[in-house]
Parts: C-alpha cells; structure tokens; sequence
C-alpha cells in the first residue's frame, strides 16, 4: 500500500520445518542487521488452511510461543503483483529453483541460500549460496552467528536447534545425515543458551508431531502425505497414513468420506498404505483398496497378491464393505516408493484385460520444481507417467536432501517425509535386533 520494496525470504513449497525455520530466521537477521528501513518479511509457501497437516511445524511454533496469527502464508500476499509493481525482492531459502508457476519471478531473485545439490541450468542468475548440510537452519545459523551474534535470543536459537537436529536424526552417525558443520553448529548453540531442551527430548516431540495425525480429519489424513498416478483416463491416488489399519477403517463415517475423497480429487481410485511400530517396536505396513469399480478394483488386488518382485506377502484383513478390500502385508521392506509401479501395472493390465491400447502413462499439466525429489527437473522420476498431482501435488513432498535422499531400504538416503523416518526407524530397528541375536547365539 506505502509502494516501499519489499524483500520476501521465501522458504520451498513443502514447507517442512527446515524450509519454514529457515525462512523466519533469516528474514529477522535480515530486519536486525539492515541500516535502512527496508522491510524483510518470511512467506511460508503455502496456503494457510494447509499448516495443520505439518504437525511438527505447528507444535514447534506452539513450543515456541509464535502465534500462527503472526505468520504470512503464501495465499496473504501477491507475489506476481508485487514483481509487476516493481517492488519485490525475493530470497529463497531451502530451494534454488522456482516451479515453473513462478517462473516470471526468477528475475526478482536476489539471494538463494541453500543446502542441496545445484542445478546449473535453473539457477537464478543471482548470489547463491550452497552447501551441501544435513539442515539449511545450520547454514542460517551460520550466517546468524558470524554477521551479528548480538541479535540472536533464545527463542530464534530453539528454533534453529531443534530444526537441525530433526533434520539431522538427532545427529546419528548411524544414519550419517549431520555433517561436521550441522554438529559444530548445535554444539555453539547449546554453549550460548545452556538451557535449550535436550536433544533427545526435542527430536522425540517433534518426530511424534510429525507422526501424530489424531486431530486430522479423514480428508486431511488422505492429503497429508498423497500421491497420484494415472493412464487413459483413470486416476489413482496413494496416501501415507500413520495409523493402525484397524483404527483406520472404525473411524466414523469412513466410507463416506472415501467417496467425497476421491469425487473432490477426480478419483477412481484410492489406496492407502497405514504405516506404524507395534508394541514389539517392529514396523507394521497395511493396505487399503478403495475402489466403487469392481472390476478395476480385482485387477489392482490381484496384481498385488500375485506379486514376486516384489512379493508383498499379503494377507486378506476383515473388511465390511464390498469396495473396500483390505490387506495385512507382510513384507515391511516394500514402501509406498516400491509400491508404485506395482500400481501402474495394474492399470496396465487392467486396460489390457478390456483390449483398450493403455498407451503411455499419462502426464497432466506441467511439471514443476518441487515434485517428489524435484521429478522434472532432476532426471530421476520414481516412476514413469506421473500424473499433474504426482508432480503438482496439492501438498508437495518435502524437496530432496531436507532430511534424507532415497528410502534407507535401498541403502541409499531417505526424503524428509513421515514415511521416510519410519523407513530409517526401521531400518535401524531391524539391525539391532539382528545384531542382538547374533550376539546371543
């Protein structure tokens, strides 16, 4: 309204807790550090109706004593109108690559402060500042403490210590996420503010936050964590629930809400896969079959089952509806990831047993930066023929490296998601209790 610039730290589109932790901090050492009036303000990329479903993030905010009230969310502001008025400046933290959406705000771009590997060819053509950290509050952090350490109080340091040893594992060198520099980094800030919590305290609150889905509704549940495929025509969507199979299908007005599901979502299909730790501390993965089209819906369960490669090890699980089939599986090692294309061939088979061509998988739309693991433009899609809401998701996957790369599974480094600290528990739950035998025997 006043026509004065405005420089906005703009954190990724999952807005995880690293990207939202990063985006605060560094717009206040920016506002405290600044000789003139310019105003700084942190945007959270996302619309606001979307924050209850980042549970850490909303019980860190809590902990911390930030009213949400305070916050600016990403439908509160007009970026576009802002650049075309001439009076936006961006910084982006935790990404350095706009979706293709804000492409014509690329060349408002000042800074980019980042931890994951670069993309030469989509860098804004502007100062970047790139590390390869296990948590990009360390590099804010790092910024903070050799600019003007003066300014930092304890309430900017919980956030910063706590959002680095989430992202970091709790800085397990078993899972080899923290780097010297994220250590070293926690180390200063525990030495300046001896009474932030411990970390094995911080990391079990917001781990159980992340996890914890009891005050989400059905709707919200199945969006928190979805992905969608699709081909000729037939659309299938696939969620991450963190919930017992059994508690899941008692919840009251279920199948209703299925339907209203997947008609708001252009579904033909809906499949969840409940993930949780039984008394035993052992991994539990359940599926749910949810599909009104009997035929299609015996071809998904049927490729499943018969599955060798890999083999789910399904069990059938008491279910009171006829569109709905449920299954125990037995085999914990395949995850949602692995699960995939066991889905896209079931639409195959599906269009081959009707003697309609299936022809490619289908790609809605266009593609955008922060699909799962940045799809387009990394060059390592998970599966072929992700649909516009595997790539455009309405709730975007966290981007690559804000915790880990690949599903520990495949021994390689999982993404910050739910789905992927269970897979990473898992893991290191099951060589324990390897090594605990083995040490018996």
């Amino acid at each position: 309204q006043e026509s004065r610039p405005l420089h906005v730290v703009l954190g990724n589109e999952a807005c995880d807790l690293d990207s939202m932790v990063s985006a605060l901090a560094l717009a206040f050492y920016l506002a405290k550090t600044t000789e003139t009036e310019e105003v700084f303000v942190p945007v959270l990329n996302i619309t606001r109706s979307e924050l209850p479903l980042r549970g850490d993030n909303v019980f860190f905010l809590q902990k911390i004593n930030i009213p949400e009230s305070l916050l600016i969310f990403r439908d509160e502001i007009d970026l576009h109108a802002l650049h075309q008025a001439g009076q936006l400046t961006l910084i982006l933290v935790d990404h350095h690559v706009l979706p293709k959406s804000d492409a014509a705000l690329e060349e408002a771009v000042a800074e980019v402060l980042d931890h994951r590997p670069i993309e030469q060819k989509h860098c804004p053509p502007c100062h970047v500042s790139v590390e390869l950290v296990g948590s990009c509050a360390t590099l804010v952090t790092e910024r903070i403490l050799q600019g003007a350490p003066e300014i930092l109080d304890r309430q900017t340091a919980a956030l910063l210590h706590g959002t680095i040893i989430l992202d970091c594992v709790n800085m397990d060198l078993k899972v080899g996420k923290a780097t010297p520099k994220d250590s070293r980094y926690v180390e200063k800030l525990e030495a300046l503010f001896p009474d932030l919590p411990k970390r094995d305290d911080i990391f079990d609150c917001l781990q159980k936050a992340k996890f914890d889905v009891s005050g989400l509704t059905t709707e919200q549940m199945l969006r928190k964590d979805q992905k969608s495929i699709s081909r000729q025509g037939i659309k299938m969507a696939i969620s991450a629930i963190y919930m017992d199979l059994e508690a899941f299908l008692q919840r009251s007005g279920l199948i209703a809400d299925l339907h209203a599901f997947c008609q708001a979502h252009s579904c033909d299909v809906l499949v969840t896969m409940t993930i949780f730790f039984n008394a035993h501390n052992e991994p539990v993965r359940q599926l749910a079959i949810f599909c009104p089209h009997t035929a299609l819906r015996t071809m998904i369960c049927g490729v499943l089952e018969r599955s060798h490669s890999p083999s789910l090890k399904l069990t059938p699980a008491p279910s009171t509806h006829p569109n709905l089939q449920a299954y125990l599986q037995g085999n914990t090692q395949v995850s949602r990831k692995k699960l995939l294309p066991l889905l896209q061939e079931a639409l195959s088979a599906y269009f081959d047993s009707m003697k309609i061509p299936s022809g490619p998988p289908e790609t809605e739309g266009v593609c955008r930066e922060q699909a799962d693991k940045e799809l387009d433009r990394a060059g390592n899609s998970l599966v072929p023929g992700l649909s516009q809401d595997e790539e455009e998701p309405p709730l975007p996957p966290t981007p690559m490296n804000s915790l880990v790369d690949e599903c520990p599974l495949d021994q390689g480094l999982p993404k910050l998601s739910a789905e992927a600290i269970f897979e990473k528990c898992s893991q290191i739950s099951l060589s324990q209790s390897t090594t605990a035998s083995l040490s018996q025997k």
